[in-house]
């Protein structure tokens, strides 16, 4: 093998993969990053085994081959090149890869592409074409909700279901529920219901580009695997395998009290009581007051005895009757900070009861926090 690459396009191509490397594993090959050429261009991939990443980079190929290298190695030393052209010639025998940038030479023993897993193969026309832009709000919206307790394996994972011409993701932590919609271009022909690791999907929506319009979904049949197609990179990922909670029944489907609020100005008064609760458990208390003639307002309090305390005043429309109501202001946060609407609606019963959080305007994203303990 004898390849010439950009630093830029090699030390790119290396941020993408090298998120799926196991560098902890009992296997070395795990460790390291797979470079091969193909059809004219050089060919990255790296895997654990349950999640693999691939992505292609322009390249001038003399040569044709392929070798495995240690990821830590070349994303460190490729992050030290200038930007030039990278030359690496790859001596068969030894499996040896020599590096030349500018005037630095560097040889990185390797490890025989023959021994790195091989990566699914499937139909490029196969699937379901998503929208790019739709299919990582989507993500963006719900994955943050997954629990990562590894005791809840199937907690840790996005429910994913296409029927006809929708599809849905929810994910859930026990303490609070993501879901959003969103409508497909076609329906399908066969409905897919799958759990996919969160953590896949955060990949996925890190890898996407600005080239890219649609990614394309494949789930072959029987392999537990899900296969995610871009322009230039391609994720693969195992299934979880178990029961996903039945979310829908514990999303409150009324609610005594509506709190309409100002997006940014709850969300900056949630970072701001933060500050003073996450010195202690995260709780910080909601006491949402209806305006006798006009608009009226929610006072949000955190205090700790380490720390000191916040009380934050925010003008909200009212309808229904009072509330003092407790929540984790981390989950307030996080919501928050995903949702694009300017006004945001607070929907409650009790103060033992789950709160509602739905965009004005956007029937198709619900979020449920359920509430902590008043002391």
């Amino acid at each position: 093998m004898k390849v010439t690459v950009t630093q830029q396009h090699l030390a790119h191509g290396l941020s993408i993969v090298s998120r799926a490397v196991s560098p902890r594993s009992t296997l070395p090959v795990l460790a390291n990053v797979l470079l091969a050429t193909d059809e004219g261009r050089l060919r990255l991939s790296a895997t654990n085994l349950e999640l693999g990443i691939t992505c292609w980079i322009p390249a001038h190929i003399d040569e044709e081959g392929s070798v495995t290298i240690p990821a830590r190695t070349i994303v460190d030393l490729v992050g030290t090149f200038p930007p030039d052209n990278v030359v690496m010639s790859l001596d068969e025998r030894t499996q040896t890869i020599n590096l030349v940038c500018n005037a630095s030479i560097h040889d990185i023993k390797g490890i025989d592409a023959q021994d790195f897993p091989p990566m699914p193969v499937v139909d490029p026309d196969e699937g379901i074409e998503l929208n790019l832009a739709d299919f990582k709000d989507m993500i963006q919206q719900v994955a943050f909700a997954a629990s990562t307790d590894e005791a809840r394996p199937v907690l840790q994972g996005v429910k994913m279901d296409v029927v006809d011409n929708g599809i849905t993701l929810a994910a859930t932590d026990g303490f609070r529920i993501s879901v959003r919609k969103e409508n497909l271009s076609s329906p399908v022909s066969q409905d897919i219901s799958i759990i996919i690791p969160a953590r896949a999907m955060n990949e996925l929506a890190r890898i996407f580009s600005d080239v890219d319009k649609a990614v394309r979904m494949i789930v072959p049949s029987g392999r537990g695997q899900v296969i995610f197609r871009l322009k230039d990179a391609e994720l693969v990922s195992q299934l979880i395998d178990g029961n996903f909670p039945d979310y829908k029944a514990i999303i409150p489907k009324s609610a005594k009290t509506k709190t309409i609020i100002s997006t940014p100005a709850f969300l900056k008064a949630c970072k701001q009581a933060e500050v003073i609760a996450r010195e202690g458990n995260n709780i910080i208390r909601l006491d949402i007051l209806p305006g006798e003639d006009g608009p009226g307002k929610v006072e949000i309090n955190s205090q700790t005895e380490e720390t000191g305390k916040s009380d934050i005043s925010v003008e909200a429309n009212i309808e229904g009757s009072g509330l003092l109501i407790a929540f984790n202001v981390r989950f307030l946060r996080e919501v928050l900070d995903v949702i694009h609407s300017p006004n945001v609606a607070l929907e409650t019963n009790a103060n033992n009861s789950p709160g509602v959080i739905r965009p004005m305007g956007d029937e198709d994203f619900v979020h449920v926090i359920m509430p902590m303990h008043l002391g």
